[in-house]
This record gives C-alpha cells, sequence and structure tokens, in this order.
C-alpha cells in the first residue's frame, strides 16, 4: 500500500515539473528571437544607409573623371596641348566601372530595403553578400589602376623617362586625384557592407 501511494504521488510531481519548464524554454527562445531581430534590423537600416553614401561616392569619381579634360592656353591653330581621361584606356575603364558601381547600388536598395522589413531572412542577405563582394572587386580593381597613373601624372618616372605632367595639367591632375579618392571611399563603404552581411547571417 505504501508503495502504490507513494507512486501515484510522484508521477503527478514529475509531470508538473515538465509542464512548467516547458513554458519557460518557449518564451526564451522567442526572446531571444526578437532581440535578434532587433540588432538586425539596425544592420539593416545602417546598410541601407551607406548604400545611398556609397552611390554619391561612386557617382562622384565616375562623373569627375569623366569630366577631367584641360588644354593649355599656349597652343597655335595647329599644334596644342591638352589632357583627357580618354587618352589613357585606363581611366576610360574607371569611367565604366564606376558607373556600373553605382548602377549596381541603386539596383540593390531594394533587397536592402526587404532586410528591413525581414531581418531575419536569410535569402536576400546572402544575395547581397556575394554581389557586394564581386563589385567589391571591381571597384577595387578600377581605383588602384586608376590611382597608378595619377600617381604617374604627379611624380614621373626618371628611369621610363616618363615626365610629370601635373606641373602643367594642375585641374586635369586635381580632378583626376578626386576622383581616385572618391573611389577609394566607395570602396571602404562597400567593405562595411560586407563585414555587415557577415554579421547578420550570424544566427541570434
Amino acid at each position: 500500500m505504501a508503495k502504490s501511494e507513494s507512486t501515484t504521488i510522484d508521477v503527478p510531481e514529475s509531470s508538473a515539473v515538465a509542464k512548467g519548464k516547458a513554458p519557460l524554454i518557449v518564451h526564451g527562445s522567442a526572446a531571444s528571437a526578437a532581440a535578434g531581430g532587433g540588432y538586425k534590423r539596425g544592420l539593416s537600416i545602417f546598410d541601407f544607409l551607406l548604400r545611398i553614401a556609397a552611390i554619391v561616392a561612386a557617382l562622384a569619381a565616375s562623373a569627375t573623371m569623366g569630366t577631367s579634360d584641360e588644354t593649355l592656353p599656349f597652343f597655335t591653330q595647329f599644334f596644342q596641348f591638352q589632357a583627357s581621361y580618354d587618352d589613357l584606356p585606363t581611366f576610360q575603364f574607371f569611367v565604366i566601372a564606376m558607373a556600373i558601381v553605382a548602377g549596381y547600388l541603386v539596383l540593390s536598395l531594394p533587397f536592402s530595403v526587404v532586410t528591413i522589413v525581414r531581418p531575419l531572412a536569410a535569402a536576400p542577405r546572402l544575395l547581397l553578400l556575394v554581389l557586394d563582394t564581386a563589385v567589391l572587386t571591381l571597384n577595387t580593381a578600377a581605383a588602384s589602376a586608376a590611382a597608378a597613373i595619377v600617381y604617374l601624372a604627379h611624380s614621373g618616372n626618371p628611369n621610363t623617362n616618363w615626365l610629370a605632367i601635373c606641373q602643367q595639367f594642375g585641374d586635369f591632375c586635381q580632378k583626376t586625384s578626386g576622383a581616385v579618392v572618391s573611389s577609394f571611399i566607395s570602396v571602404v563603404f562597400f567593405t562595411i557592407l560586407v563585414v555587415i552581411s557577415g554579421i547578420s547571417l550570424k544566427r541570434p
């Protein structure tokens, strides 16, 4: 009799304890998911603002380089000194590449908005991570190639008899240098965007 009573008493107690613990576990996971969604939404908003800033930087770089043109005042009817971005294939590549970068950033804005509305969705964030990394490579290549030409324009190379032209074409060099600086600012923005996407893909 004593054993049967103890058995009937122990079974309800264990089930009650189990029933009492289950709601606590569900409540904790829901709270952690809500907290994770909150900080991911904040990262998505920052991502959207960075993309707008990167659009401005990329467009400024492409437009500044595309309008870099200077003609020296001393010229005759048959001979003149002129410097323009389309005289160098590297600068032409720079203008096209930065225009592509700016166009991609504009097209990526709707996906960034989706990550704000649905901060826990992994698919749009993963897509942005892959595409941002690819476009970052293009941006870096264009900026680095143009930076090398701008350096030669400022300093020249005595070993190859390449003369520095920035003492004569000051406005041209100023514009091209500004375009390169703006393109590297875009590189920094893209790097931060890739880091944000990587952090947002982590589980809360």
